[in-house]
Formats: structure tokens, C-alpha cells, sequence
């Protein structure tokens, strides 16, 4: 055995996360290390040999969970830690090094994808194919994103709480109250505590046909006094603000900290290079953002009045609306004592509803039950001292919308006439 001393390589306990499709486990690095990876029959198992390593003095074996029913370590020669991840079933292993990304030094990841059933691995739901029927049209399917997950907790609270927990929480009560719609359909990109990658999160919308993709995120900045909600879309050009850009790319960097392979760059990379014909999908992100950020406001406070747009991975898909949604600042210590409430979550989740079905509802799609079954407009009759501005307020629209719906550029109005109100 060589002397304590020469192992420079120290190896941290393993983390366990359990995707739908593999079983993700990751040991924490002092430093960059050589590491070989193979399988053994009769029972099922996945060894990984790290050269010139030892356990760190803290090391704890793990629970089973996911296709995995035991890890065992050893030392088969000098200079060679050994350790035995036992299998419930044959797996076909992955492995890739991961540089330090935020709060993360080196590590190194093991993707373990089952090639034979698995007992004890839970059922989970497939993305829908198609968005499903109903009678008089199909429903408007939506695709609800999580933030982070995994190895990604995204932003931390004062008080402890994870970004990647809270969202899991409101997005699965958006998708509750979603189903319960007349008309409408939700799929959840993530409904577990792992790792999506960026470009895989959109392309899982697209594959469900989905109409609309949110991401639900909590936001946080250095000093804790920032508040309120904000809504962004995605931006081809420049952020709107130095926040927004920065924020982008904090956010873009989750795949660095997530754990991702460093030869799957290249669909990401290549879709930076948005398409021109992007330019209609866009533009209907931008209205729903606004519908949104607009019930957001009826909710609670918002930190910016105006939608946000910066270059965001997650917002790329060509041809599907996408909008990110920060819910509030985990960062603030109120804040983040509102996003642990359940209650709470539920009135975001419903705000976030509200301001989506009343996108729909303006602007429903052809062939969709929204569409078959759209409201006639509501009017109203102008009283003496109304304002364009006061009666968009009272019905929950926009003045711009109002005008549209009237045929109007002005905003003089006159007692007694009647507005189109339009759908909200």
C-alpha cells in the first residue's frame, strides 16, 4: 500500500439522484484523478477504479435507491481504491469528470441506466405524445419546468431553503390546478429531485407538443432587500438590464454545476443560433409573459413592472412560446418564509394560472377547446371621469389591448358609449 501521504486524491461520499430513465451517483474530488469504469455479472454490479485515492475522513456509505442495492469500498492493489456499486439489475454505466462550477469542487459522475427490469425502481410517468382530446377540440398542453434539481440546488435561502425544493413544490400545484382546467393539459419537465439538462428541458416540451413552456424559478441577489416577482422571455440580442444578464448567465450556468458530459455540447451550442422564423414564437412569448407578470401584480408585488428579457438556454425552443418565471426572492428572509408556505405556493401556482389562461383565452389556438368554447367580449358603459387606463384596471387588461379591441389610437372617451372589453 503506498503511504497516506502519496494518495493525493481524496474521495467524499457519494450522492445518489434517481431520474426516470438512470440512476445518477456523484463523489465529490479533492482534485482532478484518474478513474476506470467496468461491470461484473452474477450478481449485477459497476466497479469504479480511482488510482492514487483514499476515502476522506468523513466518508459514509450510502442507501440503496434507484437500480442501486449497495456500495461497497476496498483496496483490490496498492495504490487503487475500489469501490462496488451493487446493482438490482444490469446497468449500463456512464462516467465523465466535472470541473468546479459555484459551490462544487471536482467531480465525478456515474450515469447508470438500467438494460433489464427493475423491481424497485418507482413507475414515472412519460411525457405525453400528443396533446390529448376532448369533444369540441384538443387541449392546450403546457409544459411546466422546475428549476434547477439534482446536483443543482439552485439559489439558497437565509434560512437553508433550496431553490430547486420550492419550485418542485409550486410548479407541481401549477400542474394540479392546470389539469383541473377546462381545456387545458400540464406536463411536468421534472417531478423528482434530478437533473435536467438545459437543452433537454425544451426539447422534452417540444416532444410532448407542448403549447406553452414555463420555467418556475426563485431568484436571489447578494444583499437581501430585493422583492417581487418578475417574468422573462428570451432575448436575441441584449438583456434588458445588467440584473437580467446577470441572472441569465447564473442560470445558464446550471448545467456546469447540474453535470453535464462535456461532449454534449454540441445541440446547445448549436442553438444559439436562433432561426429568423423564431420571430412569431417570440412574439407570442411576449404576451403571455405580460398576461402573467399582470396576474402577478393583481397577486402581490412585482419587482419589475415591465417584462425582462435576456438570453436564457432554457428559453430557446424554436417553435414553442417560453417564458421564465422568478416567483420571488429566495434571498429575502420573508420572502423566502412565504415560498416554504404551502398556501402561498398555491396562490403563486394560481396567479401564474390566471395570467396563462387568460392568454388562452385572448388568444386561443384553432382546433382547441378554448377556441370552441370562447367567451363573446364583455362590454362596458363609459361613466363621466373614466379613463381608458381606470377601465383596463377594473377588467384585468391592458390599455393597449383595450385600444385594439375598440379600433382606437386615442384615449378620449365620452359618457355613455360602450367598449369591447376584450378576453382576459
Amino acid at each position: 500500500m503506498l503511504p497516506a501521504a502519496s494518495l493525493a486524491l481524496e474521495v467524499g461520499s457519494p450522492r445518489i439522484w434517481e431520474a426516470p430513465k438512470y440512476t445518477r451517483v456523484v463523489f465529490d474530488l479533492s482534485a482532478p484523478g484518474e478513474h476506470k469504469v467496468f461491470t461484473l455479472d452474477n450478481p449485477p454490479r459497476v466497479v469504479v477504479d480511482l488510482h492514487g485515492a483514499r476515502l476522506d475522513s468523513s466518508f459514509v456509505l450510502p442507501v440503496s435507491r434507484g437500480v442501486i442495492s449497495g456500495v461497497r469500498t476496498g483496496n483490490p492493489e496498492k495504490g487503487v481504491l475500489r469501490v462496488v456499486i451493487d446493482t438490482s439489475t444490469r446497468v449500463r454505466p456512464r462516467s465523465f469528470m466535472l470541473t468546479p462550477a459555484q459551490n462544487r469542487g471536482h467531480r465525478l459522475v456515474l450515469d447508470l441506466t438500467a438494460v433489464g427490469k427493475v423491481g424497485s425502481a418507482p413507475a414515472v410517468p412519460a411525457l405525453r405524445p400528443q396533446a390529448p382530446a376532448v369533444p369540441g377540440g384538443r387541449k392546450v398542453v403546457v409544459a411546466i419546468d422546475p428549476g434547477h434539481g439534482g446536483e443543482d440546488p439552485g439559489a439558497i435561502g437565509p434560512r437553508g431553503t433550496r431553490e430547486k425544493d420550492v419550485v418542485l413544490a409550486i410548479s407541481r400545484e401549477v400542474a394540479r390546478v392546470f389539469n383541473a382546467e377546462p381545456g387545458m393539459s400540464a406536463v411536468l419537465i421534472r417531478d423528482g429531485d434530478y437533473f435536467v439538462p438545459l437543452k433537454d428541458r425544451y426539447e422534452k416540451a417540444r416532444a410532448a407538443q407542448a403549447d406553452l413552456f414555463l420555467s418556475i424559478h426563485a431568484d436571489a441577489i447578494a444583499h437581501g432587500r430585493a422583492a417581487g416577482s418578475s417574468v422573462y422571455m428570451l432575448s436575441t440580442r441584449g438583456a434588458s438590464s445588467q440584473a437580467a444578464r446577470w441572472l441569465a448567465d447564473r442560470e445558464n450556468a446550471s448545467d456546469l454545476v447540474g453535470g453535464v458530459a462535456l461532449n454534449n455540447k454540441e445541440g446547445t451550442l448549436a442553438a444559439v443560433l436562433l432561426d429568423l422564423s423564431q420571430g412569431a414564437t417570440l412574439g407570442a412569448s411576449d404576451q403571455v409573459a405580460s398576461h402573467v407578470l399582470r396576474s402577478l401584480s393583481r397577486f402581490g408585488r412585482v419587482h419589475k413592472q415591465e417584462v425582462q428579457r435576456a438570453n436564457f438556454v432554457v428559453l430557446r425552443a424554436p417553435d414553442v412560446p417560453s417564458i421564465l418565471i422568478e416567483t420571488a426572492f429566495i434571498s429575502n428572509a420573508e420572502e423566502e418564509k412565504r415560498l416554504r408556505d404551502p398556501q402561498h405556493q398555491a396562490k403563486i401556482a394560481g396567479a401564474i394560472v390566471d395570467g396563462v389562461r387568460n392568454y388562452f383565452v385572448a388568444n386561443p389556438l384553432p382546433g382547441t377547446w378554448l377556441a370552441a368554447n370562447r367567451p363573446r367580449p364583455l362590454e362596458h358603459i363609459v361613466a363621466r371621469g373614466e379613463t381608458l387606463a381606470l377601465i383596463a384596471q377594473q377588467h384585468g387588461v391592458s390599455v393597449t389591448s383595450l385600444r385594439e379591441a375598440n379600433s382606437r389610437n386615442g384615449n378620449a372617451l365620452h359618457p355613455g358609449e360602450v367598449l369591447k372589453i376584450p378576453g382576459v
